[in-house]
């Protein structure tokens, strides 16, 4: 029997919870191995486990996959969620880019200090509201389907609906005004597997919070 996909990260949403998204929402069962101190960085460094020296790092299908999007990438093709041809893949690859412009500042929110959150907290409601939510929805509006591309399923909805779920923890309603995108995290929601994972006690991390911020900052120094 195939070993299961080994995530290794710090216990925190950070930039491995896409990852838990795309992995759930395929249906792939994973395991993971949290580090705890700045000594299991280190081992992993030290083995030569991270060609980067860096965090995510994905075990699966005998390779140590690091990078964030090329884990995601392997995930998708994995998968069949990556589009059936290149123009597919490019449409897919530049809605993800943006998912991830507004996602990493969702990521990196709860690092920044008391005075600065506000400010943060406001760029991301403008940028939700003005740049990124209203060019999904036209996509969607422009082809009347349920799915960003080819009518399929890809990793693009599923990332752009962890996107969705993240901005309105930081701004309840943040899609009132956007009718096919509330339909599309509706949709994937149902997907049996995504239902699974949104049930309490999966594997999906709650948002970051001090305490997981004190933790990450032990382990990364």
């Amino acid at each position: 029997m195939a070993r299961k996909p080994l995530l290794h990260y710090f216990n925190g949403r950070g930039r491995m919870e896409s990852i838990r998204w795309l992995l759930a929402a395929a249906g792939e069962e994973f395991d993971e191995k949290f580090m705890e101190t700045a000594e299991d960085l280190d081992k992993l460094r030290n083995d030569g486990s991270l060609m980067y020296q860096q965090v995510p790092m994905v075990e699966i299908d005998g390779m140590k996959l690091v990078q964030t999007r090329a884990i995601l990438n392997y995930v998708a093709n994995k998968h069949n969620l990556y589009g059936k041809d290149m123009k597919e893949r490019a449409l897919i690859d530049m809605y993800v880019e943006g998912v991830a412009d507004l996602n990493e500042m969702t990521i990196v929110f709860p690092v920044h200090p008391p005075g600065v959150k506000e400010t943060k907290l406001s760029e991301i409601k403008d940028k939700a509201k003005n740049r990124y939510f209203p060019a999904f929805e036209k996509v969607l509006k422009s082809h009347g389907q349920d799915y960003l591309v080819g009518n399929k399923l890809s990793k693009a909805d599923i990332l752009l609906v962890e996107l969705l779920y993240n901005v309105e923890e930081l701004n309840p309603g943040a899609t009132a005004s956007f009718p096919l995108l509330q339909a599309l995290k509706t949709r994937i929601s149902n997907l049996p597997t995504v239902k699974k994972f949104l049930q309490p006690g999966s594997q999906r991390n709650p948002p970051d919070d001090e305490k997981c911020r004190e933790e990450a900052k032990i382990i990364f120094h």
